[in-house]
């Protein structure tokens, strides 16, 4: 028998490694959930909404908290943040908007005071503003008592200081210390305005006194020094310190003897007034510094009210209602519309999901609906508007309903639109049913799931068996669905199914428009024959479909008003490339060994190829070969009258090398190649 002894340290290490295992499959895990959702409020529009709820707040901390709103689970806390959208909306129609202001200054400056650094003065100024804002948002809160609205109680939570308020006021003003922050600061800015005006009335003497060695009758500043303008030859008549000249050199900028003492006096009064202002300025950081406690109190009660006034702000931006909430996994929607179209054609939908009749026992309630009807008839809205209707409601907001009862979900989960991916290789159909099966994994009784086009993107048999299979499957999770098609072999097996019921989006024939009208109970068809007819298809393709579709035995079912006829239209031909032909007498006019003459330039050539198809020969023209179109080219003297019969030309066009590879070609076996260049 073999002892394995491990020692301690071993043990914690392997404890803690599992417990890092672990904790990384859970921020896997969280991650995953945090997709899910992001792309279930993608596809159902929610990330819209809250683009719009976002526009209302003002503090990054309420449009932070927007962007982060998901649903809540625990009932007592979405009644609570129901009531809050609620009392905020009666508050804003009763008493219109509240003073709110953006709190993140305020927060950078209390950072600062912490720290121990001194404030500026137009930090304090911005602690005065938020402090105003402090004290109107309290008064409008006291006047929302007389409603009674809980919000309304807030105001106790406020704390304007009024004195911090007042001390910065009085001593703070236009981003600057007061000259009255204190006696001390009055008397030193009082001797410098004093000392200023003697230095320039001494200058002033100065010029006066000594008209013909000055350049102006003004005196300037230069280098924050009172400087009298000399000419350059009378430079030395003047005693004093040479600050600066023109750019000429001619000027000679000159703070005089006396004017430079009182600058020295001034320069003092300036540090005694620098040094008052940071002892007023170090006095209010430090009464700042001690109401700490209060501003941060303040600051978060005024970022938690901007994002519950902006709840009804979009509530009243979108015409809302509160709904009633339930755990009876019941929906019920009175002309509900989608937040986002327009409300002037947006057409209500009626909806009721999982109510119980007289005759029903609760558990006997329909949970699924099995949505049909024609293309565009609006089954895609209205799942989404069910959906989005019941997401934000548990989000804590109105709904954009007349009426409604909503029950809580666990999750939401949805399938809309093709998903198809070229990245990740997924077809429309494979797309769908990946997510289709991630949907299935995390589906449980209090689940709420839309699908749309379902089984969708394949064969029609597989796709419609596909369908009946998820549906089955989500029959068994216990959770409300709802799902559209336009397979009738589904529309069959929810007619036959218990806890599931088929609906109709209607559609008017005769104008060949959709009425956006859900009817619940009955199984719609998608009118594809009747659009077709109303749009010009011929009566004879029309019975053709029909009967592909349904049998000859449909025929009788169905009556077009069709007369039309299929009238081809032109469209453009396709031209086909005429080859060129060579004249014949072109194609002997040339022969190799030929004297031509080649145009422009005028260069006598020997003819190494004839013409080919294109028109164009081979002409070597002292040390290189070119090629050019017959109609350059004009016989000189035909070979016949140079050479020999039987001449070989390649002792001409050939190079030496190649025509003693070529001569050993014809006697015996050689790796020799014969290399031609192209130098055309």
């Amino acid at each position: 028998m073999i002892w394995l002894h491990f020692d301690t340290s071993f043990q914690i290490t392997v404890k803690y490694r599992t417990m890092i295992s672990l904790s990384q499959d859970i921020m896997v895990l969280l991650h995953e959930r945090e997709m899910d959702r992001m792309n279930t409020e993608i596809q159902i529009e929610f990330d819209k909404v809250k683009d719009i709820w976002a526009g209302f707040a003002v503090t990054d901390y309420a449009k932070e908290e927007i962007t982060n709103t998901h649903i809540f689970l625990n009932e007592a806390e979405l009644r609570k943040q129901l009531r809050d959208t609620s009392d905020s909306r009666e508050l804003l129609e009763k008493l219109g908007t509240p003073p709110l202001q953006n709190m993140s200054e305020i927060k950078e400056i209390m950072t600062i005071v912490e720290k121990g650094d001194c404030l500026s003065p137009y930090q304090l100024e911005r602690v005065e503003k938020i402090l105003v804002v402090v004290e109107r948002l309290r008064d409008y809160l006291h006047r929302g008592r007389q409603f009674e609205n809980p919000l309304a109680f807030y105001d106790e939570n406020l704390d304007a200081v009024p004195e911090l308020r007042e001390e910065i006021a009085e001593q703070i003003r236009s981003e600057a210390v007061d000259d009255r922050a204190s006696k001390a600061l009055l008397e030193i800015r009082t001797a410098i305005m004093r000392m200023e005006e003697n230095m320039k009335q001494k200058a002033e003497q100065i010029i006066r006194n000594n008209k013909e060695c000055m350049a102006d009758t003004y005196y300037t500043m230069r280098n924050g020094r009172v400087c009298v303008p000399v000419k350059k030859e009378y430079k030395f008549r003047i005693p004093g310190s040479v600050i600066d000249k023109s750019s000429t050199g001619s000027t000679f900028f000159i703070e005089p003897t006396g004017v430079a003492k009182l600058f020295e006096e001034l320069q003092l009064l300036r540090i005694e007034e620098e040094n008052e202002v940071y002892r007023i300025l170090y006095t209010l950081t430090a009464l700042v510094s001690e109401t700490i406690p209060a501003l941060e109190e303040d600051r978060r009660m005024i970022e938690k009210l901007d994002f519950i006034f902006s709840k009804g702000k979009l509530s009243m931006e979108l015409d809302c209602v509160e709904p009633a909430i339930n755990l009876d996994r019941r929906i019920v929607l009175k002309k509900a519309r989608h937040p986002l179209m327009d409300k002037a054609i947006n057409v209500p939908l009626d909806f009721a999901l999982g109510e119980v009749k007289d005759t029903q026992k609760p558990e006997e309630r329909i949970r699924g609906i099995v949505i049909t009807g024609p293309n565009t008839g609006g089954k895609t809205v209205a799942i989404k508007t069910v959906m989005l209707n019941s997401y934000m409601a548990q989000c804590g907001l109105h709904v954009t309903c007349k009426e409604a009862d909503i029950c809580m979900n666990s999750n939401f989960l949805c399938d809309i639109g093709d998903g198809q991916n070229l990245t990740e290789n997924l077809s429309t159909f494979s797309a769908h049913i990946k997510n289709v099966l991630d949907i299935l994994k995390q589906v449980n009784r209090d689940s709420f799931v839309i699908m749309d086009e379902l089984g969708s993107g394949t064969d029609p048999a597989e796709g419609m068996g596909i369908a009946v299979a998820i549906l089955e499957e989500l029959r068994k999770s216990g959770a409300n669905y709802l799902v559209t098609t336009h397979y009738p072999e589904v529309k069959e097996y929810a007619d036959r199914t218990e806890y599931i019921v088929n609906a109709r989006m209607t559609f008017d024939r005769e104008s060949l428009l959709p009425t956006y009208q859900m009817i619940i109970g009955e199984a719609g068809e998608s009118c594809a024959f009747y659009i077709a007819d109303r749009l010009g298809m011929p009566r004879e393709m029309l019975q053709v479909a029909v009967e592909a579709a349904y049998g000859k035995s449909a025929l009788d079912e169905y009556h077009f008003n069709s007369n039309a006829n299929l009238q081809k239209t032109a469209s453009g031909k396709i031209m086909k490339e005429k080859k060129q032909h060579i004249n014949s007498s072109l194609s002997t006019k040339f022969q190799i060994g030929d004297s031509v003459m080649v145009y422009p330039d005028k260069k006598i050539g020997i003819v190494c190829q004839p013409v080919n198809e294109k028109g164009v020969l081979r002409v070597q023209i002292a040390d290189r070969k070119i090629w050019i179109n017959h109609k350059r080219v004009k016989l000189h003297v035909k070979a016949e009258e140079l050479y020999p019969e039987g001449y070989d030309f390649s002792i001409i066009f050939d190079s030496v090398k190649n025509r003693k590879i070529k001569h050993d070609i014809e006697r015996k076996y050689t790796q020799e190649t014969l290399v031609y260049e192209d130098e055309s």
